[in-house]
């Protein structure tokens, strides 16, 4: 089964390999779903979502959330984010496994990674 917490955070970047506007520096607030897939356990749940919003809050959230992304992300693309997420998350959750990650940088635009 596939529970989904949603995040944001809100972080500006500029696109080192892009050449366009969105090579200057810009900021964006960034929607983030995380995916985790497993079974229902005894509890009724397949992961505390209290817990899912403390894991990703401590590994993503506190070092992305208003931060140029540059100084932590190489091209800090959504796909370059997402990716980096997903390490940044993958091993960290224990009894199920992480099963994809969506950053949408835009309202309408967004990227989904699944560690492939």
């Amino acid at each position: 089964m596939l529970i989904t917490k949603e995040f944001t955070f809100d972080s500006a970047h500029y696109l080192t390999e892009y050449h366009g506007k969105c090579e200057k520096m810009h900021g964006h607030t960034y929607k983030m779903h995380v995916t985790i897939d497993g079974k229902v356990k005894k509890d009724g749940m397949v992961y505390d979502f209290v817990e899912l919003k403390k894991l990703v809050k401590e590994n993503v959230i506190n070092k992305l959330d208003h931060a140029l992304l540059n100084d932590i992300i190489k091209n800090p693309s959504a796909e370059n984010i997402a990716v980096w997420v997903w390490e940044n998350l993958k091993e960290k959750i224990k009894g199920a496994k992480l099963y994809e990650v969506k950053v949408w940088e835009t309202a309408t635009s967004f990227v989904t990674y699944n560690g492939k």
